[in-house]
Formats: C-alpha cells, sequence, structure tokens
C-alpha cells in the first residue's frame, strides 16, 4: 500500500503543485503556453478526481489523447461483434457493452437473444471453450499492449491444446504510432507527452525516444497517482523551460527502459503489425496488431468470414476531435445533453477511460452569468 498511500501526501502535493507555478510563471515569462497530452484514459481520469487541472496555472494546458481502447474502437468492429454473436458465444470485458456501433450496441444485441458474455479475463473464453467442445468461442480482443500480451498467451495456450473451437476478434491497438500520427497532424498542437504507466510497463520508456530526439518533444511516463501525476507535469515544464527534450521515467517502481521483455517476446511470436482503424481518427499504418499465418486458425474474421468494415458514426458525435486532443469534451454540443452515461452517443461518454465521461463526472464548467456549474459526480 506505500505505492499508494505514498503517492497520495497532501503536504507533498502542495509542494509539487507550488514548484509547477513557479516553473510556469518563468515559461509564461518567455510567452509559453505548453499543452501537454496525457495519453491515457486512466490518467485522465486521475487528473479529474483529483482536481490536477485546478492547481495548474492558466499558461499550461492539459489535452487528452487517445489512450482509451474502448474510445478507439471503430463502430465496424462492434458491428462485426454482433454478427457473430448469432454463431458464437462472444466474450468481452463489460466497457464494451456500451459502445455505440453502426446501428446498436453489445448490450442491446444481448438484450435481443445474442450470446454475449461479460468477462473480467479472456481466459474465461478459453475456460468456456475448453468446458464445451461443442461451443465455439470468440473473445473480443480489443486493446493496448498492455491486454495484448495476455491474450496472446491465451492463443498460444489454445494452440498447444489443440483446442478448436476458441477464436479472437482482434482489435489491437500500438500507442506509439498513434502518437507519431498526432504530432504529424497540423491541426494539433502538443508541446509534450504524459505517458502512459501500463503500456510503458510492457513497452519500456525507451519506446517514446523518437519523439523525444527527432521531433524535440519532452516525455515522462508517470503513475495514476496524484504526485505521480504533478510529478510527471513538474518534470516537463522543467525540461521545456531548460530547453531539453528527453524521456524521464517517474514509474520506475514499474516501468523499466526496456519493458517487460517476456512479454514483448510473446507479442511478436503470436502477433504481427497491420494497419489499424481508429474511431474518429482513421487507418494509422502498423498501428495494429493481428495474428501470424500460422495461428490463423484462431481468427474469427477469418473463421467465420466476417468483414470488420469501418462502421458509422453516430450523428453529431465528436469524439474524434476529443480523442486528437482537437476539442475539450464541453465543445462538442451533445455533452451533457444528447450524450451523457446513462444515454452515450459516444465511446468517450461510455468507458471508464472515456475522457467526456471523465469530464462529465468530475469537472465544474463555467456558466454564462460567470458562477460554477457542477457536473453530475461533483459535491
Amino acid at each position: 500500500m506505500k505505492y499508494i498511500h505514498g503517492f497520495r501526501n497532501p503536504a507533498a502535493a502542495a509542494a509539487i503543485a507550488d514548484g509547477i507555478r513557479s516553473v510556469a510563471a518563468s515559461l509564461a515569462e518567455r510567452g509559453i503556453s505548453p499543452n501537454i497530452m496525457e495519453v491515457c484514459g486512466s490518467h485522465t481520469m486521475a487528473i479529474g478526481r483529483y482536481g490536477i487541472r485546478d492547481v495548474l496555472p492558466p499558461n499550461v494546458g492539459l489535452v487528452s489523447g487517445p489512450g482509451c481502447p474502448v474510445c478507439v474502437t471503430d463502430p465496424g468492429y462492434v458491428d462485426a461483434a454482433i454478427d457473430l454473436a448469432g454463431r458464437a458465444s462472444v466474450v468481452t470485458f463489460g466497457d464494451m457493452m456500451n459502445v455505440p456501433g453502426s446501428e446498436m450496441t453489445l448490450s442491446e444485441c444481448r438484450a435481443r437473444g445474442g450470446d454475449v458474455r461479460v468477462a473480467y479475463s479472456p481466459a474465461v473464453a478459453l475456460r468456456m471453450a475448453e468446458a464445451d467442445p461443442s461451443r465455439e468461442v470468440v473473445f473480443l480482443a480489443i486493446g493496448f499492449e498492455t491486454t495484448t500480451a495476455p491474450a496472446a498467451a491465451l492463443v498460444a495456450e489454445a494452440a498447444s491444446a489443440g483446442r478448436g473451437n476458441f477464436s479472437l476478434l482482434t482489435a489491437f491497438k500500438l500507442v506509439p504510432p498513434a502518437l507519431a500520427a498526432l504530432l504529424a497532424d497540423p491541426d494539433v498542437r502538443i508541446d509534450a507527452f504524459l505517458c502512459p504507466a501500463h503500456v510503458s510497463a510492457i513497452i519500456g520508456s525507451d519506446a517514446y525516444l523518437p519523439f523525444s530526439g527527432r521531433r524535440g518533444v519532452p516525455c515522462v511516463v508517470a503513475g495514476f497517482e496524484p504526485l505521480d501525476i504533478l510529478m510527471g507535469i513538474d518534470g516537463i515544464l522543467r525540461q521545456l523551460a531548460e530547453g531539453r527534450s528527453e524521456v524521464e521515467n517517474e514509474y520506475t517502481r514499474v516501468a523499466t527502459r526496456e519493458g517487460n521483455r517476456k512479454a514483448l517476446e510473446l507479442m511478436a511470436a503470436v502477433l504481427e503489425p497491420c494497419d489499424a482503424s481508429w474511431r474518429g481518427i482513421g487507418v494509422i499504418p502498423g498501428s495494429g496488431l493481428r495474428l501470424r499465418r500460422e495461428y490463423g486458425r484462431f481468427d474469427a474474421a477469418a473463421r467465420f468470414g466476417v468483414e470488420v468494415r469501418q462502421g458509422r458514426m453516430r450523428p453529431g458525435c465528436r469524439c474524434g476531435d476529443v480523442l486528437k486532443g482537437k476539442i475539450r469534451p464541453p465543445d462538442c454540443p451533445l455533452f451533457g445533453t444528447g450524450c451523457t452515461p446513462d444515454s452515450p452517443v459516444g465511446p468517450c461518454m461510455v468507458s471508464s477511460e472515456g475522457t467526456c465521461a471523465a469530464w462529465h463526472k468530475y469537472s465544474r464548467l463555467p456558466r454564462a452569468d460567470g458562477e460554477r456549474r457542477t457536473l453530475k459526480g461533483e459535491a
């Protein structure tokens, strides 16, 4: 518990915040107003929960990135999963249940008789296949590097056991190619990255060297506790003040420079890079992973002849712009009115890591009369 309580110390947080304000003031005198992208959805939630935006100076901006795996899953993938639910037992994480497809959600599909089941671990899907060899079981394998390695391990286990009724519908995403795509977008201004904790534990902090080196973008890997995030922001601002662009690892208690070699080797043995479609962003070359040819029998799309198309976004939803950091959630006309956690239009309002869900739960927005408007979830 020291890794939790030790990073929630109010006195230490106040001291770090004072340091942030001091460095930010020196940047402001030089006309520098940095935009820091917190890549991970868990960072976005923690920033809202602990009120970190409230302690930052006006010239320091935090923008949310595409680090919510549910949010970037294309609606066409949901459509394909719904198709499979009529021919197999589809097993998924709970966050996927209310993600909109082109016509409906998996939750609505289940209500109409589709065989959709929620599990906390992908291992549940393989156990289901083992328990009933006559049942076809498909696991919805989405996510970033953090959840990719366990899914790859299941495929290796299924191959070793000769399990013929288990398969994956893959939509794996890789974080570094997405960051490179955002930096190449002329409509997005990013001065530094607050890099994700769990993903970095797998890929290692050295994965961000291309951004700090050739592109001159400071990167700091940070954990999810309030002191983690504050120290990450402080480290970024000090780099900017000193004219440096390096990769710093604040999360050394978990993440290393080289990452988890065993997990990386397993992923490389079972999966290979491919282009991937990101909801609201488009296709990013080399940003996905698919099963290698030797594991093709575990590919649900090929097994059932299902084509994963791009799908249709719901009208008015601006999740894509939110995921790119182009707008804040309140800038979407549907936010808090037509789109709420109880009735989401876009996936950013669905997931527990979604940017819109975080803002709806924790953010206090100014009203036209100058007073503060408290959103659902605030005292």
